[in-house]
């Protein structure tokens, strides 16, 4: 398949629109993939919608630990939408095609939330860690000038990291195959089918990649460190287990996601390692973004009663309309 190049210096021509390989080229499974992707997108809307909703709703949860989910909900949603309907739609269609302006903008908003949700985790760890550890300050100290100022911090820099990858992106030249081995606008692809010199676009993705994850991984380490030490030294067992309870879903949501982002940015984008990167880029793009909402919402007391509380309102107001309308 064929599409538009702008021609340039005679023979040589510029590349305008790429063509997105997606997951597999089984035409008999295109249709499967598309309702179980549908599926999957539809849980992590209906989910991080949900807890931005119960959040809002039930005024317990208008604290620093919630409203940091609440914004961790909101840049899953932003960070699954950003690929998810384009994937949808190149399931079905014959001419599996995205222009190089739109590359560049999935690539953009791609990465700057990939950062931002770095360093989201990482305020959500030092979070845990002041409530541990400094349960008399905790109020004082995450006020909620504070709690605004970390959660804006991570989203400026992000997306202001994400301009400049994706400017040393829009400086390389795509003149050869515009076939992309990926189902989304990605780095390692794009730089394997670049005819220009792509040293610097490559070392500033291994160091951005590198510093970023390093650094958001070394907060939440010694945070989780001081965390440990202060559980151990609880007399409590019930102390320990709310203490461990309440670190425990952060950390499934850690793990996930920095796992799999690690194994496909911290490598030299080879042939197999994009190939292999498709897999794991599933896990970080639709897994955990559905599994955030569940994990916190299933291990979190709080959630399950704001839901039930929100359950049984809305019951009674529609019980109540109907009694009315009965009367009248």
């Amino acid at each position: 398949m064929l599409v538009p190049k702008k021609t340039i210096r005679g023979n040589s021509t510029l590349v305008t629109e790429f063509i997105l390989l997606g997951l597999t080229d089984h035409l008999e499974l295109q249709p499967v993939l598309f309702v179980l992707f549908l599926v999957i997108y539809l849980i992590t809307v209906g989910g991080n919608l949900g807890m931005l909703v119960l959040i809002r709703a039930d005024s317990r949860l208008h604290t620093p630990m919630y409203f940091f989910l609440a914004s961790l909900s909101c840049l899953d949603l932003c960070y699954s939408t950003n690929v998810t309907p384009k994937m949808l739609v190149n399931f079905l269609a014959e001419k599996k095609t995205i222009s190089y302006a739109a590359c560049l903008v999935q690539c953009y908003f791609f990465i700057s939330m990939v950062i931002t949700e770095y360093y989201m985790l990482a305020v959500m760890a030092y979070d845990r860690y002041m409530a541990i550890c400094n349960p008399l300050l905790y109020s004082s100290k995450m006020s909620k000038g504070v709690c605004v100022c970390l959660i804006a911090g991570p989203y400026v820099y992000g997306f202001l990291s994400g301009l400049m990858e994706t400017m040393w992106t829009y400086r390389l030249t795509f003149c050869g195959s515009n076939i992309i081995n990926h189902f989304y606008c990605a780095d390692p692809p794009l730089i394997r089918l670049s005819c220009s010199d792509t040293f610097i676009k490559e070392t500033s993705m291994f160091v951005v990649a590198g510093f970023n994850l390093s650094a958001s991984l070394l907060i939440i380490f010694i945070s989780y460190l001081f965390i440990l030490t202060a559980i151990l030294r609880m007399r409590s067992a019930e102390g320990r287990r709310k203490a461990f309870s309440t670190c425990g879903s952060h950390l499934v949501a850690v793990t996930v996601f920095y796992g799999t982002l690690f194994c496909m940015y911290v490598r030299p984008p080879t042939d197999k390692s994009v190939e292999q990167s498709k897999v794991i880029a599933v896990f970080y793009t639709f897994v955990s973004p559905m599994l955030n909402p569940i994990i916190y919402s299933l291990r979190n007391k709080d959630v399950k009663q704001a839901f039930r509380k929100l359950i049984s309102r809305n019951a009674l107001s529609k019980l109540n309309h109907r009694v009315s309308f009965l009367i009248n």
